[in-house]
């Protein structure tokens, strides 16, 4: 899945800058700089979707808007949006009982919060029938 969620950056006057998300409609900052934007987006990014994730509400898809600007969440938000996504159907009793753990041990690899390690992600995607493949990108 892609994680990158596309912005813009509007001038905001009389002085500063207005970012907004595509996807996220309450998601949006400020900055005095375009550096500034940019950091707060990413902050702004992880708070909504953790946020999302608290509620159990839906998790936007990042789409193919296309827009000078994009940031990715950070790699526990990623995380439990991968496992959220991935159970589907998939209760987190019967997800525990897959990986012969507690519930609340399900429930936190879906927590930003409680960040899996890598085995723990792994065998969490693989007992979802899914496979984990990492990457790196600029």
């Amino acid at each position: 899945m892609n994680f990158n969620y596309h912005f813009t950056i509007e001038k905001d006057e009389p002085n500063g800058y207005l970012v907004q998300f595509i996807d996220i409609p309450e998601a949006f900052t400020c900055g005095d700089t375009i550096e500034e934007c940019l950091f707060n987006a990413k902050e702004v990014l992880d708070a909504i979707l953790e946020s999302r994730l608290d509620k159990n509400d839906e998790i936007p898809e990042p789409s193919k808007a296309k827009t000078p600007y994009s940031v990715a969440p950070s790699a526990t938000v990623q995380a439990a949006i991968l496992v959220r996504k991935s159970r589907k159907n998939t209760t987190l009793a019967d997800l525990a009982r897959a990986l012969n753990t507690s519930w609340p041990a399900a429930k936190r690899l879906e927590d930003p919060r409680h960040a899996p390690t890598l085995k723990q992600l792994e065998r969490a995607l693989n007992a979802l029938g899914k496979k984990l493949i990492l990457s790196v990108s600029d």
